[in-house]
């Protein structure tokens, strides 16, 4: 055990022991992390601005305002007329503009199409449901007049009161609904704030392979290997030490976004902890695994290209795996960085060690693999190609 920690105690001190290799593995990442979070933390569900400006004289222009109001969806801010309407359209002072025409209401009882303008400097995801909601609340209010021509027979008159008088009454919503969904599940950003901590953790895999590829090339290994030192304490040595760096990792990642950003990551840290070390296991694992294959140190630039960008890709850091193919998703099975943001879904919807189990356990099977053949393929008495 004592060749084991000494091996890994010189690994962390050769990594982080340095300035540059601080900045490097401990600084740069925590501030990258950081400012993913800072961006992407502002980025929760809130009310679309919608500039409006309302001509109509009559029920209907009033009930289209008083509906997209009460939806909650969007936070209404009325313009003088449609030039000022566009002015702040164009400004970007809010999602889209919404421009009620005198004799809407009119239009309306009379059977016509709702010609309803809504202006938007650019299609949006907000301005597109402005333009269906109204749709929606312009249709409804066709049907009720529809009815009441149908119903009323006497003067135009008396049809607009009624019309009112309706409309009046389904603003106060007496039929209602019961909520089912009080949004448990977790928020998107956090997918995004995982995947991109985890794609900077698994960066050390580069670091680790580099430090046990510089052995190699200078024999330092094999010295060990001859002093004596077996094979697996060689690799258990540098699984060890690495680790320990991505633990430190992890820690100032997390307090940097905690208690210094204040953002939510709506998992107990402890929980938010473990997952991130679990997956650092398996990252060392795939080091040790990568660092026993390469014996040419020239080839360990390609660990970015052949193996951490596309598993990055594959297990769903950079886009939700549902918009992948099928085959796309059956082969995310297989990378450890879908496992780990599963597991921090499932904490943040409130999901317990009852399902937990599965993504950790997967998680430490993989670490346990992995290690298993690197230390079986290290081969600490072979030098490098070009030792």
């Amino acid at each position: 055990m004592n060749n084991i920690f000494t091996i890994g105690w010189n690994m962390v001190k050769r990594t982080i022991g340095s300035r540059k290799g601080l900045l490097l593995h401990i600084l740069l990442p925590s501030l990258v992390v950081a400012g993913i979070v800072s961006v992407t933390g502002g980025m929760e569900d809130s009310a679309a601005v919608l500039l409006y400006t309302n001509k109509d004289t009559g029920a209907a222009g009033n009930h289209l305002i008083v509906e997209l109001e009460n939806s909650g969806d969007y936070k209404l801010i009325e313009r003088s007329d449609e030039a000022d309407l566009k002015e702040g359209v164009t400004s970007q002072d809010g999602a889209a503009g919404l421009w009620i025409p005198e004799g809407f209401t009119s239009g309306i009882l009379q059977g016509k199409a709702p010609q309803l303008t809504v202006y938007e400097l650019k299609t949006t995801e907000d301005s597109i449901l402005i333009k269906m909601k109204t749709d929606a609340v312009a249709v409804e209010m066709l049907s009720t007049a529809a009815t009441v021509r149908k119903a009323s027979a006497t003067g135009s008159t008396d049809s607009e009161e009624r019309f009112t008088a309706i409309l009046k009454q389904a603003e106060e919503h007496n039929v209602g609904s019961i909520r089912t969904d009080y949004n448990l599940y977790p928020r998107q950003t956090l997918g995004v704030i995982t995947g991109m901590t985890l794609m900077f953790l698994m960066s050390l895999v580069t670091s680790s392979v580099s430090l046990i590829m510089a052995d190699r090339r200078g024999r330092t290994m094999m010295r060990m290997f001859s002093a004596p030192v077996r094979s697996y304490e060689i690799a258990l040595g540098n699984f060890l030490g690495s680790f320990m760096v991505g633990l430190i990792q992890i820690a100032v990642v997390l307090s940097l976004g905690k208690w210094v950003l204040r953002y939510d990551y709506e998992v107990p840290m402890y929980l938010y902890f473990l997952v991130l070390a679990a997956f650092m296991l398996v990252s060392m694992g795939i080091a040790g695994t990568v660092a026993g294959l390469i014996r040419n140190p020239n080839n360990t630039g390609m660990l970015n290209t052949l193996i951490l960008t596309p598993t990055c890709m594959l297990g769903g850091c950079f886009w939700p795996l549902s918009i992948m193919p099928d085959y796309m998703q059956k082969a995310a099975n297989f990378m450890p960085q879908k496992w780990a943001i599963q597991a921090v879904d499932i904490a943040a919807a409130g999901g317990g060690w009852d399902e937990l189990w599965l993504p950790f356990a997967i998680l430490g099977l993989m670490a346990v693999i992995l290690l298993a053949i690197g230390s079986a393929i290290l081969r600490p008495n072979e030098a490098g190609i070009n030792a």
